[in-house]
């Protein structure tokens, strides 16, 4: 499935693009992308601030992408990056996403950022739940 901001023009609209995501499992899901220059920093790897927006980003399409569209809404609550690597532009780049637990109001996730097999970066999050219509 593609997975893009819905609103034209918005932050991750212009700085992440439209992904590529499948579930794995129940609770698993990959997340793909494409880079481009715009992802680099000065030196011509990729940006960790890129890196942690594509992770953000990669929570709710991998959520979605296992059968959770409606936490699109969620927000997350924190995330933390460990940077075990150097991305390069033109290499696609892979989130490996899980869902670890949840509760009532709370999603507790964990990615991996990968191009090829190497690992480029890892991710925990929180995510607070979406309020379910009633």
């Amino acid at each position: 499935m593609s997975w893009a901001d819905p609103v034209p023009g918005t932050f991750l609209d212009s700085a992440i693009g439209i992904s590529y995501s499948r579930g794995d499992a129940e609770c698993q899901a990959t997340v793909m992308l494409e880079t481009r220059p715009s992802h680099a920093n000065r030196l011509g790897a990729l940006h960790g601030g890129f890196l942690a927006a594509f992770a953000d980003h990669a929570l709710f399409a991998g959520l979605a992408a296992m059968g959770r569209p409606e936490q699109a809404a969620a927000v997350t609550v924190d995330l933390t990056m460990q940077y075990c690597g150097s991305g390069k532009v033109g290499p696609h780049l892979r989130a490996e996403v899980e869902l670890l637990r949840e509760t009532g109001r709370m999603m507790f996730l964990r990615l991996t950022l990968h191009q090829d097999e190497e690992l480029i970066a890892a991710s925990t999050a929180t995510v607070r739940k979406a309020p379910v219509a009633t």
